[in-house]
């Protein structure tokens, strides 16, 4: 039997982990399904992809992987880039990066730290991209992968052509060839390669190496012909590259050819006119510097045209118009010359580069006299700016690069420094108790002799109530004397005499008597009526439960006077005083009595209310003025605040303060009744 049910036993103990296995299976494959979806552009819309890469986060928690949730974590913040939500992108991914330094996921710290080089890149903030860059070329190289290595060179590489570091960007360049060399000629390594020979040849274009730059250029268009899909936009930015390089060289007839085999496709203007702007212009160009001027200015006025008319125009005018009034300037068209002159400084000062600066040395030759000194010296000052800015960059990046040097040496200072940290840290640590304890002391001592001045002060306010609730039991006394005075004089008076005349008719029936008893009767109504008076009288004490309120009109009465202020004294008859603690009594007397002095002292008001309502055996009092009011968000508590949520406290009560400027305050009280 027992053998029996550990079979059994064992047979359900194996479907139960086969069945979880399963189950986490299925859970993986969504989850690599919907981060698929997530990043598919193509067939689903924003809204539906960003569920899906929610889906996904919602089953990496779940199953509780946190690589699974880092992965997921990242698609999330691609989409708040997607969506132009930059600062929620940027928060999401530090947050991610923290998170995954912690897991020591080295993967997914260089994939994030790639991400935020990217951004940075994009809003032109080139020594954040770098540093971030940097960060996750050392993790690739770290990791042996050579591919994504190469990638964040030819990224690093790139940035410092930008920033005129072309020393450091040919070796950066040559270093992500090496790791290119030893991988399978795939698209995406002949894709990288190809970029970096590209950037390898701008390079030599501005070190007016043109040999050079002619040979990597050819280099870059050569392998992208080789790829597979349609290229053809990338192939023809390494053409006119190339054609430029030759332009710059001085050998016109070939950059006119290749410029030419360009403009020779129908399709360019239309597909993307940016590019077709561009070469049109450089053919233009090329012409002129070849002295062949028959189509100018025609053809830079098409391109400057069609450069306008697409969205992101501006950058590539510049040159246009840097062009025509190089042109209109050595025809002697000085307006003409000027007026695209100072067009291409207008747009080049939104970007304060190198365009800018050609555009002031063009404006130095084609003004004359003081404006032509003036833009000379503009561009002295600016090309002094950039070259600092430039040399300051290039600074920034060197000390990126030995970041893992500088870190040692701190960190021997550190230790040196430690000691000396630790003493002055006992030393303040010391002192600081040493304080806490005379201020700790010394609050402590404030706040017995504040307690004692409100015992004592309490006990005033009790005695006045007692002596308050004396008169009222006098006058309670009396009125009952009064009443029993009327019953015995004269209600049983007429009872007496009207008893005795109906006797005497008693036996009579004659019309007369008949009439007089039936006015007795009605004497006895009468009688009737008076006693029922008397009844209602003795049963409503007219003084029941006003007490409190007699002591509360008593003070606010006074208070009034001395403060000038008119007011209006509401309360619900439902209200049994008697049931409620002398202690709250005392609270809410001395909190009405420091609001008053309050709306003396700070509101400038002329009218208050006060009213008392019952609600769920909790005591509700407000009392609202007129005056100046305050911003209750930027005004301190002072003492009187302060003893007022005191006492509120003491008998778990609450108090509600509300003001609206030039229409008064209103305080509101919440005390629960306690039997005393």
């Amino acid at each position: 039997m027992n053998l029996r049910v550990l079979i059994i036993t064992a047979l359900l103990l194996g479907f139960h982990l086969s069945w979880s296995q399963d189950n986490v299976k299925a859970k993986l494959d969504s989850f690599e399904v919907y981060i698929k979806r997530a990043k598919n552009k193509t067939e689903f819309d924003y809204n539906k992809r960003f569920a899906y890469a929610n889906k996904a986060k919602y089953l990496a928690q779940n199953l509780k992987l946190d690589t699974l949730i880092v992965k997921s974590n990242i698609v999330v913040s691609e989409m708040h880039l997607e969506r132009g939500l930059n600062n929620l992108f940027l928060k999401t991914s530090k947050d991610n990066l923290r998170f995954s330094e912690k897991l020591k996921d080295s993967v997914s710290i260089a994939e994030i730290n790639q991400k935020l080089g990217d951004y940075f890149y994009n809003i032109q903030l080139t020594d954040s991209a770098y540093f971030y860059y940097h960060n996750s070329e050392k993790i690739y190289r770290s990791l042996n992968d050579d591919f994504n290595t190469a990638t964040l060179l030819l990224y690093i590489a790139i940035i410092q052509k930008n920033e005129k570091d072309y020393t450091g960007s040919e070796i950066t360049s040559t270093e992500g060839i090496k790791f290119l060399e030893g991988l399978k000629k795939t698209d995406a390594v002949v894709k990288k390669k190809a970029y970096l020979f590209n950037n390898l040849g701008n390079i030599f274009d501005q070190l007016e190496q043109y040999e050079e730059s002619i040979k990597y250029h050819k280099k870059a268009l050569e392998l992208k012909k080789t790829l597979d899909g349609n290229n053809k936009l990338s192939i023809d930015v390494s053409t006119n590259n190339l054609a430029l390089a030759y332009k710059n060289s001085g050998n016109y007839q070939l950059a006119l050819s290749h410029y030419k085999q360009l403009l020779a496709d129908s399709n360019l203007k239309t597909d993307h006119p940016n590019m077709y702007a561009l070469v049109l212009d450089n053919y233009a160009h090329t012409m002129y510097l070849s002295g062949n001027s028959e189509q100018l200015p025609d053809l830079y006025l098409e391109a400057l045209n069609v450069s306008n008319s697409v969205e992101n125009k501006g950058y590539n005018s510049i040159i246009i118009n840097q062009h025509l009034a190089e042109y209109y300037n050595d025809i002697g068209n000085k307006d003409s010359a000027k007026l695209y002159a100072y067009a291409a400084k207008e747009i080049s000062e939104k970007y304060h580069n190198d365009d800018l600066l050609k555009s002031l040395l063009l404006l130095s030759k084609i003004e004359q006299g003081e404006a032509a000194a003036n833009h000379l010296r503009a561009y002295v000052k600016l090309n002094d700016s950039l070259q600092k800015n430039e040399r300051n960059i290039r600074n920034k990046f060197a000390r990126i690069r030995f970041e893992t040097n500088q870190l040692e040496e701190e960190n021997v200072q550190i230790a040196k420094e430690r000691l000396w940290l630790l003493i002055i840290s006992v030393v303040l640590i010391v002192s600081s108790f040493l304080l806490y304890l005379v201020i700790t002391q010394r609050n402590r001592n404030k706040e017995l002799q504040f307690i004692q001045q409100q015992q004592k002060t309490n006990e005033e306010i009790y005695n006045l109530m007692l002596s308050q609730n004396e008169k009222i039991e006098e006058a309670r006394t009396n009125e009952k004397k009064r009443i029993s005075q009327e019953l015995h004089d004269g209600v049983l008076g007429r009872l007496f005499g009207t008893r005795l005349s109906l006797d005497s008719l008693n036996m009579n029936t004659s019309p007369e008597a008949i009439k007089t008893r039936s006015e007795y009767i009605d004497g006895l109504k009468t009688i009737e009526q008076d006693i029922r008076k008397v009844s209602h009288e003795l049963n409503t004490d007219f003084v029941s439960g006003s007490g409190f309120i007699d002591i509360i009109r008593t003070l606010v009465e006074s208070q009034t006077i001395a403060y000038k202020l008119n007011y209006k004294l509401e309360y619900e008859d439902v209200i049994n005083w008697d049931d409620i603690s002398n202690k709250t009594k005392i609270h809410i007397y001395r909190i009405i009595q420091e609001t008053l002095h309050n709306i003396y002292k700070h509101a400038k008001a002329t009218h208050v209310n006060i009213s008392f309502k019952l609600n769920k055996n909790v005591i509700c009092l407000t009392i609202h003025d007129n005056g100046s009011g305050f911003d209750v968000n930027k005004i301190k508590s002072g003492i009187g605040l302060k003893n007022m949520k005191s006492r509120m406290k003491e008998i778990k009560g609450e108090i509600k303060i509300s003001s609206t400027i030039n229409e008064g305050t209103t305080v509101e009280i919440e005390a629960p009744i306690k039997l005393t």
